[in-house]
């Protein structure tokens, strides 16, 4: 999987054309006579490019950069600053030094610009093909380009916090991008970053450990959504409201399920970093050469992986997570869902199931019912469709076929997409198609939403609790997460993010996503975040294991899955 480094922490288009006007500069004022510099464009081009490549920029350098006399430039660069297209802030403590950088209005001016050269470079250069692409543009169709994320800004003052900002994550593709552009983050907040990023169960280990500590060891921790409760109930997290004003994250920009998800008891214990719902990952070139169409029930998805798998030439219908203990309890719980029915007897509403008592702790647990049994002998014909090493597949196994081109199909998160999507070598590359969950007969399709929310841990020392929150609101803010997503992650917790227009060019895959959040499909019930969630998920990814391998038969998997289940959920 290719990544895009520090340096390159803009988007393509938005440093490209940078370069272009800076380069075009040099051309104009070298080449034609009576052609003077223009040293505010030169000083806006020089600031912008030091911040896009997370590199000090000084008063001194930036009237270097000017092509004019120093008091020339002074006066410009002064005239900048009232403007107020430069920030200030302080390198050191007597605040006799300072660093410049661009302010929001530039940045947000900058934006613009660049997206309007692009479009102008396109009709005149590109031929008539360009021009057509862009002719919604005229029409008023881009609006939502007139209204593009712009880059981060920095804080207008570092925070300021000993041994630098502690940060605990889990080591997936989105937050190694976070850590690749380590380097632009501590610009922005001012501080030196440590991150430490774990598997998926070290990860939650470490965060319960670091609970029992008397002063936590990090400043803000990423949180699986179904770990919520745990969470909640154990005193790992510190709620939002203790620590600062949740309307400074503007939660209506969140989706629906992601920021329901990070709930217990009505109140916020994180701030989604990532929403990536599981999706069906499908090839839309094989299925069109097969005349299938894409399937939305989980008979039609049978019939297609059944026409697609041929063991012979290497080629199998389907890959999912079937490996025991954690991978394959997710899938069981999602494969209820499919079917209509969550792992809990939680109370039905409109679009699906209520989790708003859950804090209550009154639910049991329904495994051993009529849908439980459907759910498991989907599971046991989905086999008959699987690569030979189904049963110990897990969460980047089973991308990792389908990116190689030996699958039909793949159930994944939104946010190992980039196994596929960027690498320009695979046969999956610009070929695959997202679905939600296909659905049983009698229930709606659902988009089960996982990721990741990042909080604070309650036992957080006072001293540090300012800079967590400023940190905290900048990772997670839409120009972080349209970051993100320019350096190769696909995941978004935000609306705003997924109409940006550059997102949108980045991958179908923000508005496939976006569409199932309008239709209410994005549902985080089928995992419900409740403090024994570890536990029945270990529970069903062991059972059922033992059923797919022939051990026992789906209705035993469900009683004695059912009967541990019970034993957990007894003191409730």
């Amino acid at each position: 999987m290719q990544t895009r480094t520090a340096g390159q922490a803009a988007s393509p288009d938005a440093l490209d054309i940078l370069s272009f006007v800076e380069e075009m500069s040099d051309e104009l004022e070298g080449g034609m006579e009576l052609v003077a510099p223009d040293p505010v464009l030169r000083m806006a081009l020089q600031l912008l490019k030091g911040h896009f490549e997370a590199r000090i920029v000084t008063p001194t350098s930036l009237i270097d950069a000017s092509h004019v006399p120093y008091a020339t430039g002074t006066r410009r660069l002064k005239k900048m600053m009232y403007a107020g297209l430069i920030e200030q802030r302080p390198r050191t403590s007597t605040g006799k030094s300072f660093s410049v950088h661009p302010s929001e209005k530039l940045l947000a001016q900058w934006s613009q610009i660049s997206g309007r050269l692009r479009r102008i470079s396109e009709v005149r250069f590109a031929g008539a093909n360009a021009a057509q692409n862009t002719e919604d543009y005229y029409y008023g169709g881009s609006y939502s380009d007139a209204i593009s994320i712009p880059p981060l800004s920095v804080l207008p003052e570092s925070i300021k916090v000993p041994g630098g900002l502690r940060v605990l994550v889990h080591g997936d593709p989105t937050f190694m991008v976070m850590d690749q552009l380590k380097r632009q983050f501590e610009q922005v907040i001012g501080a030196r970053i440590n991150q430490r990023a774990f598997s998926i169960d070290r990860l939650r280990q470490e965060a319960l450990r670091n609970a029992e500590r008397q002063t936590s060891r990090y400043d803000i921790i990423a949180v699986d959504l179904p770990w919520i409760g745990e969470f909640a109930e154990q005193n790992v997290l510190m709620p939002l409201e203790d620590a600062m004003s949740v309307s400074r994250l503007d939660p209506a920009d969140f989706h629906t399920a992601g920021w329901k998800a990070a709930h217990w008891g009505g109140r916020a214990y994180g701030v989604p970093a990532q929403t990536t719902p599981e999706l069906l990952f499908y090839r839309r070139d094989v299925f069109a050469q097969f005349g299938l169409e894409p399937p939305t029930t989980t008979d039609g998805l049978l019939d297609a992986a059944s026409a697609l798998h041929n063991p012979r030439k290497g080629f199998y219908g389907i890959a999912w997570n079937a490996a025991r203990g954690t991978a394959l309890g997710h899938t069981v719980l999602m494969a209820f869902a499919d079917f209509g029915q969550p792992v809990l007897d939680l109370p039905g509403v409109a679009g699906g199931f209520d989790t708003g008592q859950l804090h209550k702790r009154s639910y049991r647990a329904t495994i051993d019912t009529p849908a439980g049994l459907q759910a498991a002998e989907y599971l046991m014909e989905l086999l008959n469709y699987s690569p030979p090493d189904i049963l110990s597949m897990s969460w980047y196994e089973r991308v990792r076929p389908y990116a190689a081109g030996k699958v039909a199909m793949a159930f994944g998160y939104t946010l190992i997409a980039p196994y596929f999507e960027s690498d320009e070598t695979s046969p999956a590359y610009g070929n695959t198609g997202y679905l939600p969950h296909p659905a049983g007969p009698g229930a709606r399709t659902v988009a089960p939403v996982g990721g990741y929310v990042m909080g604070i841990p309650a036992n957080l020392s006072e001293d540090r609790l300012a800079a967590a929150v400023e940190a905290l609101t900048v990772f997670t803010s839409p120009e972080a997460q349209k970051l993100y997503v320019q350096n190769g992650s696909r995941t978004n917790p935000r609306y705003s993010v997924a109409a940006d227009p550059e997102v949108r060019r980045a991958s179908t895959v923000f508005e496939a996503v976006d569409g199932m959040s309008w239709r209410d499909e994005l549902q985080f019930w089928p995992r419900p975040p409740v403090p024994e969630i570890t536990g029945l998920v270990r529970i069903c990814g062991e059972e059922f294991h033992d059923m797919l391998r022939g051990v026992h038969s789906p209705q035993t998997a469900l009683i004695r899955a059912q009967e541990r289940a019970d034993a957990l959920l007894k003191p409730n």
